[in-house]
């Protein structure tokens, strides 16, 4: 596999302080990919990584069994590792596995196809602040908010991005899209992501996100490190979990202080209406029903002082 920089211009920013410069030593990247039961489009985004013009130096699979990866696990420069369901789980195996000596390391859903220079325009993030510790970036179309993209329609969107944006804009929020994030390995060397979040997690990436704003690093989203979020259904968990975990985990993160109580009344409030006026009306690729479902057990276990956001596993 080519891991070399295809130029200097590629990781360096013209305001970046001398000193700070990620070129001066070649960073090495891994890229891990949580997956369960999208063993075909993750052949897919896999192959479509192959693109970048700053290649990772290595790419690890996290799965719970082999019919998750198919033959991937021939691939060249990537290992795949197998454990417990989860996405936090699923993540945390990842990391463990990550060599000390890696810089950089990017999580991205199963289902999220980069432009070909998003490594790039993370590692110029990087290199323009030392107190950044985590980057996500712009995500030009969402399927998850509609019945979702086929890998084919999402291909076609990333190649019709155009150039991209000539100045590089830094800007803080509150937390990662999960899709999409890359993290300075030396910033998250003690952090893990929490795993009561169970199943898809839901907010488990806001979380992690809010450890790194605790130990005074940096989370900023970036506008030139584009991608397309394909939003696949299959292997996502039911409306009644879902549901819980939407009004419970938001909860559990001020109790935590990862998230601030009135971004988690939003958060609750907005999915919670969402539920009770879709409900009539559901839209064919939502269990809107079993969210609300699930949404009413949440708020009667809150209203009894229960922030136990693994229950949603066994309802």
């Amino acid at each position: 596999m080519d891991t070399s920089v295809s130029s200097q211009a590629d990781v360096e920013s013209a305001f970046t302080p001398p000193g700070q410069r990620f070129h001066a030593k070649k960073s090495k990247v891994c890229v891990i990919f949580p997956t369960r039961g999208r063993a075909e489009i993750l052949k897919q985004v896999v192959a479509f990584v192959a693109m970048q013009t700053v290649k990772p130096d290595l790419i690890i699979v996290s799965c719970v069994s082999d019919d998750d990866v198919g033959d991937l696990a021939t691939h060249r420069g990537l290992i795949v590792i197998k454990g417990r369901p989860g996405s936090s789980a699923q993540r945390n195996h990842a990391l463990n596995h990550v060599p000390v000596d890696f810089d950089v390391v990017v999580i991205l859903d199963d289902d999220f196809l980069m432009h070909s220079r998003w490594i790039a325009e993370v590692l110029k993030a990087f290199d323009s602040d030392p107190s950044i510790a985590c980057v996500t970036g712009t995500v030009i179309a969402d399927g998850i908010n509609g019945p979702g993209f086929s890998y084919e329609e999402a291909r076609a969107m990333v190649g019709q991005a155009g150039e991209l944006p000539q100045r590089l804009i830094v800007a803080p929020t509150g937390g990662p899209y999960g899709c999409n994030m890359a993290f300075r390995a030396s910033s998250i060397a003690g952090l893990r992501f929490d795993e009561r979040l169970v199943l898809y997690g839901w907010q488990e990436d806001r979380d992690f996100g809010g450890q790194i704003w605790n130990q005074g690093d940096q989370v900023v989203r970036i506008n030139t490190a584009l991608g397309v979020h394909l939003g696949v259904k299959r292997g996502r968990v039911s409306g009644r979990k879902l549901g819980y975990s939407q009004v419970v985990n938001p909860l559990y993160l001020v109790q935590k202080k990862t998230m601030p109580w009135r971004d988690a009344v939003r958060h609750v409030a907005r999915n919670v209406a969402s539920n009770v006026l879709r409900s009539f009306a559901p839209e064919p690729w939502i269990d809107r029903r079993g969210r609300l479902s699930g949404n009413v057990i949440g708020i009667w276990d809150c209203l009894r002082g229960r922030l136990t956001p693994e229950r949603a596993e066994r309802l």
